[in-house]
């Protein structure tokens, strides 16, 4: 590996366990306001807030949101590839609708395999800066191999959290199916979400992606509030634990540096570096503050398991050809 390529493990390996803090974060203010949709338009709007401070105040970001309104006027960057912020709302949505249900790992486990399953179509199409990258037999088994180790590490936890986390009272009856579907459809969507942020972080810099990202995905998480607002009402008040409001800011963090490292490193590479952060944060959580099950042998050896499903993407991953992006 390169230095590049180095440094874009460690960052994938820092975000993943950043997302993991945020489902956790997120989850807790889920399950105070009885309402993940409002948990979910909390954090993006706390990270959107911050986010307006911090163009305010600094010149070389307006600079890059120039750069990227300019590209869109040239044709450099297509309006829909600043949409990720869908995705972004919809997995953080799950966070809030699921995680004090299910528990940081199994809302992980889901996620995690189908966003494996899609950074190889993300990959193979080139969505991302990094250029296009075919589909092997290793990486299609170093992405089995990621899968299979974090179903191995959520195959001790057989229900509900039941910890310290009080269950939203709009998932007491919901199938543990359907608990376990959503986070996957969510984690599909991550990989694309990071390939066109990519993008638009190559053209404008990755905090105005992240600022597409966040207004994005807070126009849609209010648009979905508002449908919950006219049929079941909403929260009485908001809490006032401070760190129940932090999900936001990690979110500005982990986005604007994904942002950065798919530019370095294919999307499979970053998303199983993510995977190995996600479960070892997620598994130090559920030990230090668990919401559920704690800490089982079959945890430590998925975690051992996604590390070497990382290591045989990074040995056998070769680069690829940056392509631009083309109109559908």
């Amino acid at each position: 590996m390169n230095g590049r390529t180095r440094l874009g493990v460690v960052f994938g390996f820092c975000i993943g366990a950043g997302v993991a803090v945020q489902s956790r974060i997120n989850g807790a203010l889920g399950a105070r306001l009885h309402d993940g949709i409002a948990a979910a338009g909390v954090s993006f709007a706390v990270g959107l807030v911050a986010l307006g401070v911090a163009f305010a105040v600094s010149g070389r970001l307006r600079a890059g949101f120039g750069r990227m309104r300019r590209g869109l006027a040239e044709g450099e960057l297509r309006p829909w590839q600043l949409l990720g912020g869908l995705f972004g709302a919809l997995f953080v949505a799950c966070q809030g609708l699921t995680v004090a249900a299910i528990g940081v790992t199994a809302f992980t486990v889901a996620a995690v395999a189908g966003q494996l399953v899609s950074s190889l179509v993300v990959d193979r199409l080139g969505l991302a800066p990094s250029g296009r990258t075919p589909v092997t037999a290793m990486r299609i088994g170093g992405a089995v191999l990621a899968v299979g180790a974090v179903l191995l590490a959520g195959l001790h936890r057989s229900g509900g959290s039941g910890g310290g986390l009080a269950l939203p009272d709009s998932l007491r009856n919901v199938p543990a199916v359907l608990l376990i579907v959503m986070p996957a459809v969510a984690g599909i969507g991550l990989a694309w979400q990071q390939a066109v942020n990519g993008r638009v972080g190559a053209v404008g810099g990755p905090f105005s992606a992240t600022l597409a990202n966040f207004g994005v995905g807070l126009i849609a998480l209010l648009a979905i509030e508002s449908l919950v607002l006219v049929t079941i009402g909403g929260p009485a008040e908001l809490p006032t634990t401070p760190w129940l409001y932090l999900g936001g800011l990690i979110g500005v963090a982990f986005i604007a540096l994904a942002a950065l490292t798919v530019r370095w490193i294919s999307v499979l590479l970053f998303g199983l570096t993510s995977v190995a952060g996600q479960l070892i944060a997620a598994l130090a959580l559920d030990l230090l503050t668990p919401t559920g099950a704690g800490l089982s042998p079959l945890s430590v050896l998925g975690c051992l398991l996604t590390l070497a499903a990382v290591v045989i993407a990074a040995r056998r991953s070769g680069p690829a050809e940056p392509q631009p992006m083309r109109s559908p």
